[in-house]
């Protein structure tokens, strides 16, 4: 079809508008005058919130839990990583605020998600929190809005879930002209030091070329180093492929400790004079299990996005398989040191030490201790746990309280099962005061002392 001058007019019209759109919304950005929205202020959500106001933007944290909603506006954290002093020093100077009311997005100019991505029971990816939170956003979607989904999910969600349901908004947006699209998976390694949200490299892919602009300018504001790929499933994928490398390769190490066992070999001698090579090689070491928010959980991700595509992500199961059965590998080592001595699981006292999914923090999701605690139970055994980061749990039916006194507890227990090596324990003296030991995780590497 051939252009009129008129039709010119307005094409030239609608990029000249499209263009100051994009501009006003970088000169925000890049003087702090914009307002940043954070969905979900979980381990993720909230340092994010927090580096995002210490670069000097206005943060407002969205989150239907009022508990941390009313922490944050009273100036206390909920999370190890983030002191009570820095969110408390932030909501005094009005840069970090926190509310349950969606509406205040219709103030933001951009918006981080942060949701959870957990698995049903089946397997299956529950994204319903994603989507929850896209229909909130599409609400109160306004032109010039960057939208950038953090929550670790399948490839394609960005395009397929969020996408539509904003262009479907009833305003006739346009992404990559009126509004702004882009996926940038979080990084959160609870419990770390040297690597936080700011200095911890961030990869970032958007919709469209000036989606990925808008994206790389708004996140430059709190992290130091940003990644960019060409898509939004690029970043999606890029997520996946660093949780399933350490999965499959913890997977491997725990069926290495499988097979030494069988073979009659100490694992950890074997592993330590392998990582003595400086090359070709990756220490990873065995243990209970995996846990926490991301390991066990995004592998299946993609491994349920294959199946639709009619491909069996054959590593991905195998590992899930052996990982997931180790807690019932470690049950079984505290059976068979107890019969050793002429005890049965039935009716004795087992105190497991450290219930948190990784040590010298707090967080139990996906912990394999609660599993090793169930099966015990299971059995018969009275158990009991103590650790210092998790005062009391709920999971699955079972509530329980940390042993008030560890070394009362050391002397009842006829086993002691260590699955997480918080560095507040003093494992020499645990190791000499526990009449039985099962440890998971090599924590005092000596013979003798009935130590598996």
């Amino acid at each position: 079809m051939k252009l009129t001058s008129k039709n010119r007019s307005y094409s030239t019209l609608h990029a000249l508008h499209n263009q100051a759109m994009k501009n006003q919304l970088l000169s925000k950005i890049q003087d702090h005058s914009a307002i940043v929205a954070i969905i979900g202020l979980g381990y993720v959500g909230l340092p994010l919130a927090v580096a995002f106001a210490e670069s000097g933007l206005r943060v407002i944290g969205i989150d239907v839990d009022p508990s941390k909603v009313d922490a944050i506006n009273q100036g206390r954290s909920y999370i190890e990583d983030v002191p009570s002093e820095r969110v408390a020093q932030l909501a005094g100077q009005g840069k970090l605020s926190a509310t349950r009311d969606f509406s205040a997005l219709t103030r933001c100019d951009a918006v981080s998600i942060c949701v959870p991505t957990p698995l049903r029971k089946t397997g299956d990816p529950d994204i319903s929190y994603i989507i929850a939170s896209a229909e909130e956003i599409a609400r109160y979607l306004h032109p010039g809005m960057v939208i950038v989904l953090e929550s670790t999910t399948y490839p394609g969600t960005t395009t397929e879930v969020i996408l539509p349901r904003l262009c479907e908004n009833g305003q006739s947006l346009q992404v990559g002209e009126d509004f702004f699209l882009a996926f940038s998976p979080e990084r959160v390694d609870p419990g770390r030091t040297d690597y936080t949200t700011r200095n911890t490299p961030k990869v970032i892919g958007g919709v469209t070329p000036a989606c990925l602009e808008v994206a790389q300018a708004y996140y430059g504001q709190a992290i130091e180093h940003l990644v960019p790929v060409s898509s939004t499933e690029a970043a999606e994928m890029v997520k996946l492929l660093e949780n399933t490398f350490r999965a499959v390769n913890i997977g491997l190490v725990n069926e290495v400790l499988l097979m030494s066992d069988k073979l009659g070999l100490d694992v950890w001698e074997v592993i330590d004079a392998a990582a003595s090579k400086p090359f070709g090689f990756m220490k990873f070491t065995p243990g209970p299990g995996l846990g926490g928010h991301c390991i066990p959980i995004d592998p299946l991700y993609l491994s349920w996005k294959l199946k639709t595509l009619n491909y069996n992500a054959r590593f991905i199961e195998l590992a899930s398989e052996i990982n997931a059965d180790m807690p019932r590998y470690w049950v079984q080592k505290v059976q068979d040191a107890l019969n050793e001595q002429g005890r049965a699981v039935k009716g004795s006292r087992i105190l497991v030490l450290g219930v948190a999914y990784k040590k010298d923090v707090s967080d139990i999701r996906e912990s394999p201790s609660l599993d090793i605690i169930h099966l015990l139970q299971e059995k018969g055994a009275a158990v009991q746990y103590h650790d210092p980061h998790v005062p009391a749990f709920r999971h699955d039916g079972m509530a329980m309280e940390s042993a008030p006194d560890l070394a009362a507890a050391l002397a009842h227990a006829d086993c002691v099962v260590i699955v997480t090596d918080h560095t507040a324990y003093d494992w020499p003296s645990i190791h000499r005061e526990a009449r039985l030991v099962v440890d998971t995780r090599r924590t005092l590497r000596r013979p003798g002392k009935d130590q598996r």
